[in-house]
């Protein structure tokens, strides 16, 4: 996988959830806060997202909203209007609140709303570098791919057909891929620039480095050898790296091999050996103990509670 691919991959647990509601006005929902992640489009109508620190954000037609951190949010028509509590279920999805719909009128506003359960003990810096609310406007022509990606889950989740459990579950995972996606190329051009770990992938330098490091873990990488994926020397490539990475680069290597261990360990019934093997150990009695310097629980013990 990219690297982008991977962040999101290193995180992610259980299944995600989403559900289209249709709202009359005036409606709101204050989601709690949680481990997870979750999302908003607007597909008709207009409202409000007011996060838990920030600024209240205005949505229209077609806006998409991001809030990667679990602090709690408030999704409303307005900004004094009353509010339903929403609470996750145990199985990562939220309830639908209660809006009485008016007869032969259609509703005020149309929203698809979803949830990602994460490990945060296990959050790549590509998302806790988020800001608080990735809003991302419609605008036409821009990011064609996220739109229809909305489109085909909206489709599904108001139609379900045949094999819409797979599809949607597909959906969305490519549609948190496609928010982050967006969020990043706005940044590139200009629109609200990302900065921190983010700003590495809009390095060709330091994404090469990064690339190279996550399509294959086990290689024993040294500076030097990055450095020359980087076109850069050794001195220079070290530099850069920490700056926008926010650590050195074989430190990285090494968290980056034990965010993969934990992935194989949680979804691959693989021997202790092969996973060390995997992630560049030559001994299992080695990859057992910088397993437990970062995890603070043996492998065979981390697999165990993640089943």
């Amino acid at each position: 996988m990219d690297v982008l691919s991977d962040a999101v991959a290193a995180m992610r647990t259980g299944r995600p959830h989403s559900s289209r509601r249709d709202r009359y006005a005036p409606w709101g929902m204050r989601f709690e806060a949680s481990d997870g992640a979750g999302f908003h489009v607007v597909l008709r109508g207009s409202g409000w997202v007011i996060p838990a620190e920030g600024e209240p954000v205005a949505l229209g037609p077609g806006d998409v909203v991001f809030l990667a951190h679990g602090r709690g949010h408030t999704l409303a028509s307005g900004l004094d209007v009353p509010v339903a509590e929403m609470r996750l279920r145990a199985d990562g999805s939220w309830p639908q609140p209660p809006s009485p719909a008016r007869e032969s009128a259609p509703p005020d506003a149309v929203l698809l709303c979803g949830a990602y359960l994460l490990d945060r003990a296990r959050a790549h810096p590509l998302l806790t570098e988020l800001p608080e609310v990735v809003h991302l406007p419609a605008r036409v022509g821009a990011h064609r791919s996220l739109r229809a990606a909305v489109e085909l889950l909206g489709t599904e989740l108001e139609e379900p057909q045949p094999g819409s459990d797979t599809i949607v579950g597909s959906l969305l995972d490519t549609l948190l891929l496609y928010i982050l996606r967006a969020w990043w190329l706005d940044g590139r051009h200009g629109c609200g620039h990302p900065t921190g770990w983010a700003a590495a992938l809009a390095d060709p330098a330091i994404a090469a480095a990064l690339h190279a490091v996550h399509a294959d873990p086990a290689r024993p990488w040294t500076v030097e050898e990055l450095g020359t994926r980087a076109g850069l020397s050794r001195a220079a490539f070290a530099r850069r790296f920490a700056t926008l990475v926010g650590r050195p680069p074989l430190t990285y290597v090494t968290w980056w091999r034990m965010i993969t261990a934990g992935r194989l360990l949680r979804e691959e019934d693989i021997p202790l050996r092969l996973v060390a093997q995997r992630t560049g150990y030559t001994s299992e009695f080695a990859f057992a103990k910088a397993f437990m310097r970062e995890y603070g629980v043996a492998p065979g013990t981390y697999r165990k509670r993640a089943s």
